[in-house]
């Protein structure tokens, strides 16, 4: 499986590319660029995104990261993104090889248009042979930085959105822990690694902690990834960039390298895992129980009758998602019609909307075919 991979996601976080201070680590970063030479040579298409730029920023100004404004992380990200890019574009020419920079904004994924031709521009660029390196435009979208709901808030989902929109095979995320554990090992000794996950659970989700220190990511987020990459057909794999060579042992399949391996389950259309994944969400509808049980259990249209609640300011064509009376999410989905009329029609029969609106659009308020179990 890890090593009939012909198209690879490498995604590295900040607490691998960078030590406690801040400062690169030169050494470990052209490691990992041999291995991926190495990769290359075997006829691996290879696609790197890279975290570290605030954070090398920051050092950069010898300030520090932590308690600053989204301002103050914007600033540090403009320096320190030239600064990571250097670093890569010197390591691979040492091996002959070119890479191109590539900053993506949320606009980027959730305007349909944008999306396709972000896949034609990094297709093209693979048939060159080089090598992408990919990082989020934190110096001009502070949304990036801290806006859960965007479609990508950090560097895990945006690798696993990148890995499904060019069908990569595969998924490797270079973290600062060894995989997924069945509880804390930082806070238990005892903690068993989790060798191969099969699918998402909840109960895999309650294994998940947060954020590690200088990153913005986090067991949570790389769970999060796992759920769009499988969904997406592709295989991942959490391993540590502190060990000597890590890339080279994973796909020598040493058995003595721990790492965590998700499997790949049912796979999306590539339009479904645009609504699921890589869409900003405009808005909230919530829905009645009895529509919640026609979503879930037939996977039916939703229709007006069973809203009872509709947040936010969005129009016609935008992706909003659908919630239950709990709060819960249950799907996202693109509206037949944008909030005013949503808020107007919502818990009467389709009969009823031509009546009200003056005219219809459709019957329901988000097709099937257009909406996304979640």
């Amino acid at each position: 499986m890890i090593k009939d991979s012909k198209r690879i996601v490498f995604k590295f976080g900040t607490n691998t590319l960078l030590n406690s201070k801040g400062e690169a680590e030169l050494s470990r970063i052209q490691s990992f660029i041999e291995d991926i030479v190495s990769l290359k040579k075997k006829g691996k298409e290879v696609i790197v995104v890279s975290s570290g730029a605030i954070k090398l920023g920051a050092k950069t100004l010898n300030l520090t990261p932590e308690q600053k404004s989204v301002y103050d992380k914007q600033a540090f990200a403009s320096v320190g993104q030239s600064h990571i890019m250097r670093i890569w574009e010197e390591g691979f020419e040492k091996e002959n090889i070119r890479v191109a920079q590539i900053l993506l904004t949320e606009e980027d994924f959730s305007n349909r248009r944008r999306y396709l031709n972000l896949r034609s521009t990094l297709s093209t660029l693979l048939e060159y042979k080089v090598v992408p390196v990919i990082n989020q435009n934190d110096a001009v979208c502070p949304s990036e930085i801290e806006d859960e709901y965007a479609c990508f808030s950090d560097n895990d989902k945006l690798s696993a959105i990148v890995a499904g929109k060019l069908d990569a095979d595969l998924l490797v995320i270079i973290s600062d822990i060894n995989g997924l554990y069945d509880k804390n090992p930082k806070e238990n000794p005892d903690a068993k690694l989790v060798e191969v996950v099969e699918k998402v659970t909840k109960k895999i989700e309650k294994m998940a902690t947060g954020a590690s220190s200088g990153g913005r990511g986090g067991m949570i987020t790389k769970l999060r990834a796992a759920k769009i990459a499988n969904h997406s057909g592709a295989n991942m794999i959490i391993a540590s960039g502190k060990i000597d060579h890590i890339i080279k042992k994973v796909f020598d399949q040493d058995p003595d390298t721990p790492k965590t391996v998700f499997l790949a389950g049912e796979t999306l259309s590539s339009k479904k895992r645009w609504i699921a994944y890589a869409s900003n969400i405009m808005g909230k509808m919530t829905v009645n129980e009895c529509a919640k049980k026609v979503l879930l259990q037939n996977q039916k249209s939703l229709l007006a009758v069973g809203i009872v609640n509709i947040e936010g300011e969005f129009s016609r064509g935008d992706v909003v998602c659908v919630c239950d009376e709990e709060g819960n999410v249950i799907a996202h989905g693109i509206t037949n019609y944008d909030s005013t009329e949503c808020r107007k029609i919502m818990g009467h029969h389709s009969s009823k909307i031509e009546e009200i609106l003056g005219g219809m659009v459709s019957n329901d308020v988000i097709n099937k075919d257009n909406l996304v179990l979640v």
